[in-house]
């Protein structure tokens, strides 16, 4: 039997060790130190120093009794979102939320708390495994940068498990690919009030690209959005800068690229629409010359070459996808089925550690632990859900095992 009060008591000291992103330090240590105990060997690689982190992820190997078996990989990772320090955990019957002044951190300590729980397990029941390799990740919620700055020859595992999703009843076996984007338009500060005529509203320019962008879903298996925008200095300033920064996902990698064009047309379009608009046919004269015909007296002349405008496309996390007969989906449906479940593959539209193992050649499908309403101070989860997810770790194992 699975040791439910355990199980709640580690869950909640793992979520009252404040772990934001980079500042993982504390809750790497202590999960060193319970693994340790349980006779693990537990290694921290050297992705630390390089992204910026208190820590480097944690590679967790067990021995198995089936040494002829390459090892099963488990993974979640140890950073959390903000607000996420001095977590207060708010317990009703076998229910845990936070006391709405933060997260709950569930997301993802509860797969951490999981996979403690399942050693111990396996050790006080003596029950015959393959060999077990637990990555821990730092990172995970700025950009995955702890899985894509692990050291990957540490690692003999082909295939595995990501704890890092909501439903118990889901195998997520596809995840999109997404391009992060950052765009700048350049224009011409100016006094708004004594001449504006002198000036080039770059944020006017960027509104008017993103008036006929297409933002939200832009079909079953594409999204886009814009989420954070950042320019003028004054009210009474024409606005020379702006900076924006969105993404792009989509399952079809087509469509990624295709719509990522569509975004940069959008700009392209509207600096071009601007020029002629704004910057008649004149006689090419020096920066600040005059051009020809009263009415445009004292306008910059077009070699100046504003406004302008760039885009950096940056791929943040690859394609994730695994087909529903691979060995990981078919033996995660299997140890469902003894235990009287089933689990469907879906998509998601998020990326995860998932991505990035699948991109190194492990083949990880991710498997939920019940939190809820993550990323927000609503977040919870039941115990329960914990509890079956341990028990269908375990069953993987087993099943894994007797192969």
């Amino acid at each position: 039997m699975i040791n439910r009060q355990r199980l709640a008591g580690e869950f909640l000291r793992l979520v009252q060790i404040d772990s934001p992103s980079k500042q993982e330090g504390a809750i790497a240590q202590y999960v060193r130190k319970i693994f340790e105990s349980l006779g693990a060997e537990v290694i921290e690689d050297k992705a630390g120093p390089f992204i910026g982190s208190e820590s480097g992820n944690l590679i967790v190997r067990i021995p198995g009794t089936r040494r002829d078996l390459l090892p099963l990989m488990f993974n979640a990772h140890l950073d959390t979102v903000e607000p996420g320090k001095g977590i207060k955990v708010i317990q009703e019957d076998e229910t845990f939320r936070s006391d709405g002044r933060t997260i709950l951190g569930a997301d993802d300590k509860s797969g951490i708390a999981i996979l403690i729980e399942a050693v111990r397990y396996l050790q006080e029941n003596k029950t015959a495994h393959c060999p077990l390799e637990f990555v821990f990740t730092v990172c995970e919620e700025i950009g995955l940068f702890g899985a894509k700055s692990l050291d990957y020859n540490l690692l003999q595992a082909r295939m595995g498990y990501a704890l890092d999703t909501s439903s118990i009843t889901r195998i997520i076996n596809g995840a999109p690919e997404a391009n992060s984007l950052c765009i700048k338009v350049q224009g011409l500060a100016a006094h708004a009030g004594l001449e504006p005529e002198k000036g080039i509203n770059a944020i006017q320019i960027a509104g008017e690209a993103l008036a006929t962008v297409q933002l939200g879903r832009i079909d079953h298996e594409t999204t886009a959005n814009i989420g954070l925008v950042r320019g003028g200095t004054a009210r009474n300033i024409i606005p020379d800068y702006i900076e924006l920064e969105g993404e792009v996902r989509s399952h079809d990698r087509r469509k990624l690229a295709d719509h990522t064009e569509h975004i940069r047309g959008c700009f392209e379009r509207a600096v071009l629409a601007y020029k002629e608009k704004h910057i008649p046919p004149f006689e090419k004269g020096g920066r600040g010359g005059i051009l020809k015909g009263g009415d445009f007296q004292g306008k910059r002349t077009a070699d100046d070459n504003l406004p302008a405008w760039h885009m950096e496309v940056v791929t943040e996390y690859p394609l994730m996808t695994v087909d529903g007969s691979h060995p990981v989906v078919v033996l995660a449906q299997e140890a469902g089925k003894i235990l009287g479940r089933q689990l469907t593959p879906e998509k998601s539209g998020g990326g995860s550690d998932a991505n990035i193992f699948n991109a190194h050649g492990i083949a990880t499908v991710i498997l939920g632990t019940g939190m809820q309403s993550v990323h927000s101070t609503n977040e919870y989860i039941h115990l329960e859900d914990m509890v079956q997810t341990v028990q269908l770790i375990m069953e993987i194992i087993s099943t894994y095992s007797r192969s």
